[in-house]
This record gives C-alpha cells, structure tokens and sequence, in this order.
C-alpha cells in the first residue's frame, strides 16, 4: 500500500453561502493533507461562488465545478459528475453545511490502508448550532460489514450514513448514485456496494458532525415532503430488487421493506413489493392483513398513550 494516496473529498452545494464555510475550514484544517476537494455546484443562485473564492485562490486542493447538465439536477448527479472526475485512490463525501473532526482523514485513512478492506465506516454525532467540540479517542475496531450482514445495513442497525465512509475508489468502478433518487440514495448506494461483496471495518471514533435544521433532506423527508417520500419508496423497490437478483433476498430483510411500505399507507407501492416478493397466497394474506389493519393499530396506539 502507498504510505500516502490522494483522497478525493466530492461536496454538492446548493445554496449553502450561508453554511459552506464553516465545512470548507475544518476540511483545510485536516491533519492529513493529501487531498483534493471537488465542491460541485447544483445550479444554487446565492453567493457561494463569491464567499468561497478566498479557500479556491488560497489553497489550489479546493476545486469549484458546475454541474454539467449531462448529470441530472440533484445531489446524485453532483455525486456522480465527482466520483467520475475523481483522480483520488479514496473517495469520501462530505455535506454542504456538516462539520469535520480534523483527524477524519488521518485515522480512517490509516486504518484502511494498511489492510485489505475496501471502506471504513466511522461514527457521527449531531448538532444544531454550536460547532461541537471535537475529541479523540483510542481507535477500536468495533465491527465489521459485508455480504453477511447486510441485513444490519438494510435496517439501519448499522447506521451508513452517506458521509461517515472513506472509500477505495474501486467500490464505485461499477457503481454509481441513481440519479432519481432524492432521498435515501446512499442507502440505496451503499447497499449495492456491499451486496457486490465488498467488505468494510467499523471504527468507534466520531469523525463528522451533522447539522440539523429543517431544510435538510432529512428534515424535509420527515415534515413529508412529497419529493423526498416518493424517493423512500423507490430506494425501498431497488434494495429489494436488487438483493433478489443477487440472492442475497432474506425473509427478515422482505418483511422490513414490506413494513416500511405498510407505514407509508401507498397501496400502489406496498402491491409493487408484493409483486416483486413472489409471495405464497399464505404470505400474501399475512401481509395484506397487516395493511388493512394498520389504522387500527395505529389508533389504538395512540389510544395507550394518552
């Protein structure tokens, strides 16, 4: 392994002036320097070329791109037009309006280049508005991810989250993010990753900090933004898809895909997942019972707490 590889650090921004900053000074600030940080811009209208421009003139690692309309408009396609310009051994994505331990890049390069493994997965830790107070600890390896437990990836057990993984840039030579996908698109990702058999370690430390507010796509997601549910149930339809193509299809891994269905009360998308189940009448019954009582259950639920 090379002591010292270029790490491709890939940011789509959209009308984050206001926030992106705060992200570019703890990426300068990282204790390992061989990096190059493509911040793709997804057609904002604010001022962010304008605010960013001292880190471009000052440091030649920060690049500032357009999104080239060969890419669909939307975080993937930002993700796709970067990993595809990519010239980094390692890929790690990183969010417009996140915060970044300084030692990120240092410990989990570490660790994953003096082994065989193709990511390292650390920890994340949430915060409004103060900049968290950053800390570290000895490193643990306290896990480890591959076609066996992928389920723990499927059920969030194992919580992947799009910017807490440094990657070998082979994971993606022939994976990219479904450009249609405009939530849970890592999940999504990352799943198809691992089903292909690549194999990851679990670090204990907590190397990046995300900002909460109600505008991020999670925030969104959860005030039921239709864009960002109708983005849930087809990330949900390709897991499910994708693992019974590769066999990899288990009946704990399909009942949670049918109960998320179930919790988002589409009929039209729960009988897709059916469909795709090849379920026995028997199977078939169970579930379309719980469908139909779900208000109820619903109901009495909040009945209790009450």
């Amino acid at each position: 392994m090379k002591e010292h590889s270029l790490i491709t650090i890939i940011i789509a921004t959209y009308n984050r002036a206001h926030l992106i900053l705060d992200t570019l000074k703890t990426i300068r600030e990282q204790t390992y320097g061989l990096w190059e940080c493509l911040i793709i811009d997804d057609g904002g209208t604010d001022n962010t070329n304008e605010v960013i421009t001292p880190f471009l003139n000052n440091d030649n690692r920060f690049k500032y791109l357009k999104r080239k309309d060969n890419y669909k408009k939307g975080l993937c396609g930002c993700r796709n037009y970067g990993l595809d310009i990519a010239k980094g051994d390692f890929i790690i994505f990183f969010d417009d309006d996140d915060i970044i331990h300084p030692k990120n890049l240092e410990i989990s390069f570490s660790l994953l280049n003096k082994s065989e493994f193709d990511f390292c997965h650390y920890q994340k830790h949430s915060f409004i508005n103060e900049i968290p107070v950053f800390e570290t600890k000895k490193t643990e390896t306290i896990g480890y991810i591959n076609q066996t437990n992928i389920e723990d990836i499927v059920t969030n057990k194992i919580g992947l989250a799009s910017c807490t993984v440094l990657w070998r840039k082979s994971c993606f030579n022939s994976v990219r993010f479904n450009e249609n996908l405009h939530y849970a698109e890592e999940w999504e990702c990352y799943i198809k990753i691992i089903s292909k058999n690549f194999k990851g370690l679990i670090i204990n430390n907590i190397l990046y900090f995300n900002r909460k507010h109600a505008n991020s796509n999670t925030g969104e997601f959860w005030n039921k933004n239709p864009k960002r549910i109708a983005s849930k149930k087809e990330a949900n339809y390709l897991v499910l898809k994708n693992l019974k193509e590769m066999r990899l299809l288990s009946t704990s891994i399909m009942k949670f895909i049918i109960n998320n269905s179930i919790n988002l009360r589409d009929k039209s998308f729960y009988d897709k997942l059916i469909i795709e189940c090849d379920l026995s009448f028997k199977q078939k019954m169970f579930f379309d019972s719980k469908y139909y009582l779900f208000p109820l259950w619903k109901l009495k639920k909040s009945i209790n707490k009450k």
